[in-house]
């Protein structure tokens, strides 16, 4: 099966129904469909052809949704790109992926073009509104001349339809290739888990261009859903959005759950609709699960993925007993084990490090044969998270394999810490780091966000450390911030903590 089979798919299922709506705008998935064909036709026209690549600079919009369907009708490869990016980082991005041609808009168009310059071959830019320069290509006024395409080239599901690049925290990002086959079977794995729900609208809250929003959109297709589109994550609309189209669940970061808890915004609105929403991308506090529970009686059902498994593995589930702290089951078909450094497979209960394997796994990194060989292994994805499971199957992440802190020889999962630092009243959001030290090796520091009004002092939150966790597993050093530095779907950035830290005496 390819993706743009979705479409049509759903069309013959569901008949013509408000499939997105942006603003005051609704569009019908038939309209959809219509709108895809143009941009095909369009890129056909400036001759994209099969398996070149096609970069999508956004934000959320019915234009990036009818751009991936576009793109891949005429064989080609989509690469989203997040929108908020530098233009030195888009520019690392079109020359790794030697991409013939961008489709963004008027707003994004002079960065964009930025970031063209000094590349060996320029791209075409596309943009999906007016704007004022000659070498811009503007899809809807070239699409009144053309017929739509409404068939896909041949592709098969081994084809690559997608490219997304890591975020390159730890070093320059790397383009993780997905199949037809890898992305199709991820999202109606995940749809046939909510086939027995009546259809409804759900809130595209996640950007289009990470996979976890890319994958929601598939599964949409497949259940007949509809989708409120928003540009970005405003807690009003989203409230109104709720209450208007009676959602009953969707799919969010850690960060807009937190919005949620703590803003007397939702007091204004009727959101008692809401019986779940689908946490994926960070970790998050139990302390969080239990707030967002208590204030609006629905559930939060963690799960776990990530890129190179486009993306989900494991999520709890309503129709099953949701265990806070842990982020489900696999998903049908997907098989994970927690192994050792040797790859082999740990007792119950033990941590190491989790690996995936199914039909959803990437075939590797572009271009990148070293680091394909060294993240699969045996058919094994190597996750580089570190995890354990219960006697029941549930999955615990315990932390990333890089985040472990090695404090005078004793391991420190920092998640582990944050949980317990996020349970105090005065606390609303931490992060906790490893330091270098002379002494110890590493040492640990907590990144606190204070709530509003309280008064909380660095000695009393080690003390309320060391009275719950063994001493070494405690923070050396507490520093209050007004804010946790974030990516675009809400995962803290802890290379930019330990860059801040090394502007603080810590005493270590």
């Amino acid at each position: 099966m390819i993706l743009t089979d979705l479409m049509q798919q759903n069309i013959d299922k569901y008949g013509e129904y408000p499939f997105l709506y942006f603003g005051e705008k609704a569009i019908t998935n038939v309209e959809t469909a219509e709108y895809a064909g143009q941009f095909a036709a369009v890129l056909t026209q400036h001759n994209i052809k099969k398996d070149d690549r096609v970069v999508v600079c956004m934000p959320n919009c019915p234009d990036v949704i009818f751009s991936y369907q576009g793109i891949m009708r005429t064989g080609a490869i989509v690469i989203p790109v997040m929108y908020l990016l530098h233009q030195q980082e888009i520019h690392f991005i079109l020359q790794d992926s030697e991409a013939k041609a961008i489709i963004t808009s008027s707003m994004l168009y002079s960065k964009v073009k930025k970031a063209c310059d000094g590349l060996s071959k320029r791209p075409k830019i596309f943009v999906v509104d007016e704007v004022n320069d000659e070498e811009a290509i503007v899809v809807y006024s070239e699409a009144e001349s053309l017929d739509p395409i409404e068939t896909s080239v041949s592709a098969t599901e081994s084809d690559v339809a997608v490219i997304l690049y890591t975020s390159g925290t730890t070093g320059k990002p790397k383009g993780v290739m997905l199949t037809h086959k890898n992305l199709y079977s991820n999202a109606s794995t995940s749809a046939s888990l909510q086939e027995d729900e009546e259809r409804g609208t759900t809130l595209g809250v996640l950007p289009l261009a990470h996979v976890y929003g890319f994958t929601v959109t598939n599964a949409c297709f497949l259940l007949g859903a509809s989708i409120v589109i928003f540009a970005m994550f405003n807690l009003e609309e989203v409230c109104k959005a709720i209450e208007k189209h009676k959602v009953k669940g969707f799919n969010a970061v850690p960060a807009m759950i937190h919005a949620m808890l703590m803003s007397p915004i939702t007091e204004k609105y009727d959101l008692s609709s809401l019986e779940s929403v689908g946490s994926g991308s960070a970790p998050i506090p139990v302390a969080l699960i239990e707030g967002f529970k208590k204030k609006f009686n629905a559930d939060v059902l963690e799960g776990y993925g990530l890129s190179e498994a486009a993306p989900v593995v494991s999520t709890n589930r309503k129709t099953m007993p949701v265990k806070p702290g842990s982020v489900g089951l696999p998903l049908p078909g997907i098989e994970i084990k927690i192994a050792d450094e040797n790859g082999n497979e740990l007792p119950t209960g033990e941590v190491g490090e989790l690996l995936v394997r199914g039909d959803n796994i990437t075939p590797g990194y572009f271009r990148n044969e070293e680091a394909t060989k060294e993240a699969i292994r045996d058919g094994w994805l190597h996750t580089g998270d570190m995890g354990r499971v219960d006697e029941d199957g549930y999955l615990y992440i315990v932390d990333r394999k890089k985040d472990l802190i090695i404090r005078g020889g004793f391991n420190i999962y920092p998640r582990e810490l944050e949980e317990l630092i996020s349970r105090h009243e005065a606390v609303s959001e931490v992060a906790v780091i490893s330091v270098p030290s002379e002494r110890m090796g590493e040492e640990v520091v907590a990144f606190v966000v204070k709530k509003p009004r309280v008064e909380i002092t660095e000695e009393d939150l080690i003390e309320y450390c060391q009275d719950k966790l063994a001493k070494y597993k405690t923070p050396r050093r507490v520093l209050f911030v007004k804010t946790l530095p974030k990516n675009a779907v809400g995962k803290v950035l802890k290379q930019q903590l330990k860059l801040q830290s090394q502007d603080v005496e810590l005493y270590i």
